[in-house]
């Protein structure tokens, strides 16, 4: 197991994915890498404060290669929402027989 230290860069957060926007998402300028989505952001007493759900790739917004990159901002769900999301799935979701 491994982990990156890194802040809290602000609370509140949206992201518009053209069809969908993220919302109530914490940023956070801890390392962030793919294949980190649904890992934990944890605090410094060790509680899960959010599940990691992005990162932001380009500043101005156009995708193309000659943007500025945006090292360090990523995203994260906050735990009681990502729980309470998980819970409606757990109950919702049907039974798959081993």
């Amino acid at each position: 197991m491994t982990f990156t230290a890194g802040r809290v860069s602000g609370l509140d957060r949206e992201i518009d994915l053209g069809s969908y926007v993220l919302e109530d998402l914490i940023q956070t300028d801890a390392a962030v890498n793919p294949g980190n989505s649904g890992g934990p952001l944890v605090n410094t007493a060790g509680d899960v404060v959010g599940v990691i759900s992005s990162k932001r790739l380009w500043v101005l917004g156009t995708g193309d290669e000659a943007d500025y990159g945006a090292e360090g901002t990523a995203y994260a769900v906050e735990a009681s929402k990502a729980w309470g999301l998980a819970e409606q799935w757990r109950v919702s979701a049907p039974e798959i027989p081993l």
